[in-house]
């Protein structure tokens, strides 16, 4: 039994079985022993790999798209130029080192990152030494805002919940001895679900993230009022259907309940949700579309020219794994936020 199993433990014994939500919260943020307070998660040496780690290419196209935007909407300045959840900070890094050939942009930009975990700042430190930091969106300056969230939403905590003949039932997390075990609750009406009533039959499970409602209204609002766009990269679908909750330690899966803090926890992203917390936002497109739109291809035969053997070959898979739909280029979906009216960011359509 890990420290935080311990804990959660001792904590439902004493007050009962607690949520999906809560449960995940504390393996992933939990100050002492969450998996994300306490180490760097990213890479070979860590359990997994994101797509900036697999290939420069990734960053350096999305810093381009949203330096486009900026030239779209009239080149402002000054700009906040921000990421949530952003590792570390390599897609940043790509994206700054593709734009300095950008009259003007860099010029306008200031680097915000929001982050939580003291690890993972001083990775992103190394990479953006410029940059500020923020446990919050609400705390970033106010100004033209172009936002990059790369695999964030499938990190933010969930609820499950599986309907019945009597309504919904709650997945929580409890305790039998020392073992941590899903339950469900009692049969209830729950009001969020009400319009998921018409999709779903008895026995279906849909995931609810308390969280993106408000960190969605917050970005959308911000690029209302001052301008900017946002690109919200992660995988998922249009509407959640099914227990997508999965944990990797190692880069392999693992039970989500057997190492609470050392494993990652995620579900896939409803990105129907982040478009009803939206005010104006592109169509949901995959990664490889997106990618190709962008011009990855030529990106990666520019770059290959100068590459040969195990290099080479290790630059051409990053390029398949990148767009591929067999790797993540179907899996991970793309969607853009924009101010009403305006024009939406390249790769994108309304």
């Amino acid at each position: 039994m890990t420290p935080l199993a311990a804990l959660l433990a001792q904590r439902i014994a004493a007050t009962g079985p607690i949520s999906l939500a809560d449960y995940m919260a504390d393996c992933l943020m939990h100050p002492k022993y969450g998996y994300y307070a306490t180490r760097d998660p990213f890479g070979v040496s860590g359990d997994f790999t994101t797509a900036p780690e697999i290939s420069q290419m990734f960053g350096e196209l999305i810093g381009l798209c949203l330096a486009q935007a900026w030239i779209d909407q009239g080149m402002p300045s000054p700009i906040i130029l921000a990421e949530i959840g952003p590792g570390r900070g390599t897609l940043m890094a790509d994206a700054l080192r593709a734009t300095k050939g950008v009259a003007g942009f860099h010029a306008a930009l200031t680097v915000h990152f929001i982050e939580t975990s003291a690890t993972l700042r001083k990775r992103q430190a190394e990479a953006v030494p410029n940059a500020t930091w923020h446990d919050s969106i609400e705390t970033l300056p106010q100004g033209p805002f172009y936002l990059i969230a790369n695999e964030f939403f499938d990190a933010l905590p969930i609820r499950q919940f599986t309907r019945d003949a009597e309504g919904w039932r709650e997945h929580m997390v409890g305790v039998e001895g020392d073992t941590l075990l899903m339950g469900l609750s009692a049969p209830a009406p729950i009001a969020m679900l009400e319009d998921r009533l018409a999709d779903t039959k008895a026995g279906d499970i849909v995931e609810y993230c308390p969280a993106l409602p408000s960190i969605v209204g917050e970005i959308s609002a911000r690029i209302e009022a001052h301008g900017g766009a946002a690109l919200i990269i992660d995988y998922g679908d249009w509407r959640s259907l099914g227990n997508t909750l999965q944990a990797l330690q190692d880069h392999a899966p693992a039970n989500p309940l057997a190492n609470p803090g050392q494993a990652d926890l995620t579900a896939h992203v409803d990105f129907e949700a982040i478009a009803k917390a939206a005010t104006s936002f592109t169509r949901v497109t995959t990664q490889g579309v997106f990618l190709e739109r962008l011009g990855i291809t030529a990106r990666a035969q520019a770059l290959a020219k100068g590459l040969t053997d195990a290099a080479l070959e290790a630059h051409i898979q990053a390029h398949w794994r990148l767009t591929h739909p067999d790797a993540m280029g179907a899996l991970f979906k793309v969607i853009g936020l924009f101010p009403k009216n305006g024009t939406p960011p390249a790769g994108l359509e309304i």
